[in-house]
């Protein structure tokens, strides 16, 4: 005997999906710095700036997450129609963090060869257009931190858009202290060492977020939730005898699923026990979709199942 929720998907607006929740934050975001994006590029060559150039390249990747964040966002939201994809589309979301994670990985690696490749050398970098972009980037950045900071909590996708615009504001911090440092040295080397700290600031990041989306990927148990406490309270409930074949992950963010077997005592009510069990794992450890299966004993198929 098991249950099987009768989950027709619905799209993610309507049932409060996180992503889509935020898409209004993102496209202001992306709008602000798409347009700041191609300010501080033509600057950047026109002053001969590294680490204002830099920071184009890293806005530019902000342009691309964002958009891609956007997309995903919407295309979460959309049911689906071909009957193959019975969890819906929710996991583009985290796809497209993964792409934001590749762009950071791909800036900070230009902007690490390009300042090695610049030791040694003085170029000529026009400091005030430098100080003036950095701060007009700086203030861009602050408006979008804003605007994705609480979205960031919920979503993952907003959380890769979040952590993009926040190496974007230490970039922003960072050619502005450049610029000062070359007008009270004379020296251009600290556009190069500017440089090189924020490609180092940007890998860092990328990899923090990195580690979340192969988390997600790879259907690891989801952050904060113990896999054995979830266990002895499914094992604790009446009529319990015993809990296997536990599995939890995340599909999305703010989207947690588990399937588990339960096997029972003689006797007992094995519907009451599937509203208690979907009923704890959905209060006490926010697992929406939970699929469990009743057993009157522990069956040889199960153990004969090595993964």
């Amino acid at each position: 005997m098991g249950v099987g929720h009768g989950h027709g998907h619905q799209p993610a607006a309507a049932s409060g999906h996180a992503g889509a929740r935020h898409r209004w934050r993102l496209g202001v975001s992306f709008g602000l710095i798409a347009t700041f994006f191609v300010v501080e590029l033509v600057v950047g060559i026109i002053s001969g700036s590294l680490a204002l150039i830099s920071d184009a390249g890293h806005m530019a990747a902000d342009v691309v997450a964002l958009g891609a964040a956007l997309v995903a966002t919407k295309i979460a939201t959309r049911a689906d129609s071909s009957g193959r994809r019975t969890y819906g589309s929710y996991r583009a979301e985290v796809f497209a963090s993964g792409l934001a994670v590749l762009m950071m990985l791909g800036v900070a690696a230009y902007v690490v060869v390009e300042a090695i490749g610049r030791i040694g050398a003085e170029p000529d970098v026009a400091t005030g257009p430098m100080l003036v972009v950095g701060f007009l980037g700086l203030v861009v950045n602050v408006i979008a931190l804003l605007l994705l900071r609480s979205g960031a909590q919920d979503s993952l996708n907003v959380k890769g858009a979040y952590f993009e615009v926040i190496a974007d504001t230490a970039g922003s911090v960072g050619v502005m202290v450049a610029g000062g440092l070359i007008l009270a040295t004379g020296s251009s080397i600290w556009d190069t060492v500017v440089a090189f700290a924020i490609g180092a600031f940007v890998a860092v990041r990328a990899v923090m977020l990195g580690r979340e989306v192969l988390a997600v990927l790879g259907q690891h148990v989801p952050a904060g939730l113990d896999i054995d406490e979830v266990t002895g309270a499914l094992g604790g409930l009446d009529g319990v005898r015993d809990v296997h074949d536990l599995h939890a992950w995340t599909l999305t963010s703010g989207m947690n699923v588990a399937t588990a077997h339960l096997v029972l005592l003689d006797g007992v009510d094995g519907a009451g026990v599937l509203r208690e069990g979907q009923v704890l794992l959905r209060e006490r450890f926010q697992i929406e979709h939970a699929t469990l299966q009743i057993e009157g004993h522990r069956s040889a198929a199960c153990d004969a199942v090595t993964w």
